[in-house]
């Protein structure tokens, strides 16, 4: 069974962004109907934040977004000294950083986000407590992830099995609640579609925890292919 939260297989995965560009690709609106960063982006923009913080930031895409929408300062940090290196150059005040030990002072931010990557961290509640040690009082954590169901109909078409997720749509409110007064969720659920095998393929190799299976793949599938979607949003408050 795949770890999601393996430091060694993290920092395999995101040493070059090519398989991660892939699976980000599904969400964005070009396969399913709706992009699930923009209530994500919502819920930092009503909290008229001055300062943001992104963890995980990847390549830089939603920090540059959410400093376009909300002129604010925004910092991002990530592990992967390549994802920092996109980042700066789209012009993101990126730095390498551990989300278990945040190199910044207490209450330094008004938001912070953490977009698809908890799932990763292997010191969960050491993190979390890290995200509402730099917020300020009464400042937001805004935390994106996906359903253990997500994309179960693929699972199945390999054989992977559940996804095992340990910051999920399932578990986040009770993992958030030691750390956070309030704790709200935004679901967004629809479908992804794959206009043929091919893109079922390339999507299964992209994944961390079904590539291991692609052989299992079926010769021939359902074209178009439609996989069902579950992604959520997570809008902590500090006390």
């Amino acid at each position: 069974m795949t770890r999601l939260d393996d430091p060694a297989l993290v920092a395999e995965e995101y040493a070059d962004e090519s398989r991660l560009r892939r699976r980000a690709s599904a969400y964005t609106g070009e396969a399913t109907a709706l992009d699930a960063r923009v209530p994500a982006v919502a819920a930092v923009v009503a909290a008229a934040p001055r300062r943001i913080l992104e963890v995980g930031c990847g390549w830089g895409e939603l920090a540059e977004w959410l400093a376009r929408e909300t002129r604010a300062e925004v910092v991002a940090t990530d592990l992967s000294p390549r994802m920092v290196e996109l980042a700066r150059e789209r012009g993101v005040d990126a730095r390498l950083a551990d989300v278990q030990d945040l190199p910044f002072g207490d209450g330094e931010f008004d938001v912070v986000v953490a977009a698809w990557m908890l799932y990763h961290v292997p010191d969960l509640d050491r993190a979390l407590s890290q995200l509402a040690r730099v917020l300020r009082p009464g400042g937001r954590l805004v935390a994106v992830t996906n359903a253990r169901f997500h994309l179960m109909e693929l699972r199945d078409l390999v054989g992977s099995g559940p996804s095992t997720l340990s910051f999920a749509r399932e578990t986040g409110e009770e993992l958030l609640a030691p750390h956070f007064a309030q704790i709200r969720r935004e679901d967004v659920d629809g479908h992804i579609e794959f206009a043929d095998r091919a893109e079922v393929e390339e999507y299964v190799r992209a994944s961390i925890s079904m590539s291991p299976f692609v052989g299992n793949l079926p010769a021939a599938v359902d074209e178009p292919f439609r996989a069902g979607r579950a992604n959520s949003i997570f809008i902590a408050e500090k006390a």
